[in-house]
């Protein structure tokens, strides 16, 4: 929905593996209309899905009468996606959460989310929401037109 400020959308749903993929189409159309390129929103949207599935497998347990919330602002003007992952779970210190590239963990079959979204994000913070729950809240910037036709 357009506002003064750009593009406000949010959703909160129960903890239902059904919505990822309305999340990733509000990904990509926000992710478009902020200027990110195919591989851009693609990694956007792998961030996104890794932090849903987190809310609701780790956060929520799979508790269906728990909520997620998930809030993207595109700033009116600016090349950049805000993006927030919100459940109501218990939390947990993000101090904990173990090294996926450490010997003993490389054969894990979970424990990578975190690092991924590190990875495909900027700006990725953790922590215990006001609300209640934990939150991820990441950023991801466009390249502008003018650095984008100087890179190789």
């Amino acid at each position: 929905m357009p506002t003064p400020l750009g593009h406000i959308v949010h959703l909160e749903f129960t903890g239902a593996f059904e919505m990822l993929d309305f999340v990733q189409v509000v990904t990509e159309h926000l992710g478009r209309g902020v200027g990110l390129d195919d591989d851009a929103r693609h990694w956007v949207s792998v961030a996104i899905r890794e932090s849903v599935i987190n809310a609701i497998k780790h956060g929520n347990r799979n508790d269906a009468s728990k909520h997620v919330f998930v809030d993207f602002e595109a700033p009116e003007g600016e090349a950049l996606l805000t993006i927030r992952v919100r459940d109501e779970g218990e939390g947990f210190d993000p101090e904990d959460v173990a090294d996926p590239l450490a010997p003993e963990n490389l054969l894990k079959s979970s424990g990578r989310g975190i690092f991924l979204i590190r990875s495909f994000m900027e700006n990725v913070q953790l922590r215990r929401a006001p609300e209640g729950g934990m939150e991820i809240r990441m950023t991801k910037r466009a390249p502008s037109a003018a650095s984008a036709s100087t890179t190789v």
